[in-house]
């Protein structure tokens, strides 16, 4: 028997079946779901497309596509359907990032257009908890940042992001984007930082945030103050602030290559508990 399947992009009408596929797996989809449930479906608001899948008329997996192209409960059938669309419509994105099944399927399919990539990380452990640590003590000096502490801030975010991506996040229009984005998650009371002396020395933040779950992201320590233990205190205040303000569910995914990091945010209370892929352009 024949499956009548067709590839689309969502309308804020769809808004309701979209979200039943983003909530069904709370933590692997929690950056897209934070958006939508913010943005909902327009492309304007969102900051790109959402392609959906459907099978025999129901809406089965989805795609977003805008500055990153992240397939959603894909499944090998709908990963080809997405793929045929990426390549008709071209290269917007500046990575491909999602679970690392459908992730690879995507990319294999969308390579030989696309490539050569950057950068291809197959295989980030996504690591998750529910708890906090037993084992390390938060860091009482790191808090939330506030408004008037942007400048103080942003030469962390910007090294954190050149060391972790390879690239300035101020080139092309001047960092005007990183900034906003740095400045939203400040706002939204989801930067974290221990300052001394006028300087961060460790910072964070809670960058995407649903009900169900969050994410923890720019995980960075001051070279001079690395080896000293503070992205585990670090990491364990944020962890705190994260299970009582925000999710009862709190993730981060990490290049398998960081050891140390992996370590540390083991000690802290994560455990692996799947993984993503990352291709950078």
């Amino acid at each position: 028997m024949l499956t009548q399947t067709t590839t689309r992009v969502l309308e804020p009408s769809d808004l309701g079946a979209a979200l039943a596929i983003l909530e069904s797996e709370p933590v692997a989809n929690a950056f897209v779901t934070s958006r939508v449930q913010i943005a909902g479906l327009d492309p304007w608001r969102l900051g790109g497309e959402m392609w959906g899948w459907y099978a025999d008329g129901r809406l089965r997996s989805l795609c977003y596509s805008g500055a990153n192209l992240v397939p959603i409960c894909a499944t090998p059938e709908s990963v080809r359907a997405f793929a045929d669309r990426a390549r008709r419509v071209g290269r917007r994105c500046s990575s491909i990032v999602g679970p690392a099944e459908p992730t690879t399927q995507l990319w294999r399919l969308l390579e030989p257009g696309w490539g050569p990539a950057r950068e291809v990380r197959a295989h980030q452990p996504l690591m998750i908890t529910e708890s906090p640590s037993a084992e390390v003590a938060p860091d009482p000096l790191v808090r939330r940042i506030r408004k008037d502490e942007m400048d103080v801030l942003m030469p962390a975010c910007v090294a954190m992001f050149t060391e972790e991506v390879g690239i300035s996040p101020l080139a092309g229009d001047g960092g005007l984007l990183y900034q906003a984005r740095v400045a939203e998650l400040i706002g939204a009371g989801r930067s974290f930082a221990r300052i001394e002396d006028g300087r961060v020395v460790f910072k964070a933040e809670i960058g995407a945030a649903t009900s169900q779950a969050c994410q923890i992201q720019g995980v960075w320590v001051a070279p001079e103050h690395r080896g000293r233990g503070l992205s585990e205190t670090g990491m364990a205040a944020v962890l705190r602030y994260a299970l009582a303000d925000v999710a009862p569910v709190v993730s981060l995914y990490v290049n398998d290559y960081n050891t140390p990091a992996r370590k540390a945010y083991t000690r802290v209370g994560f455990r692996e508990a799947g993984a993503f892929m990352s291709v950078l352009f």
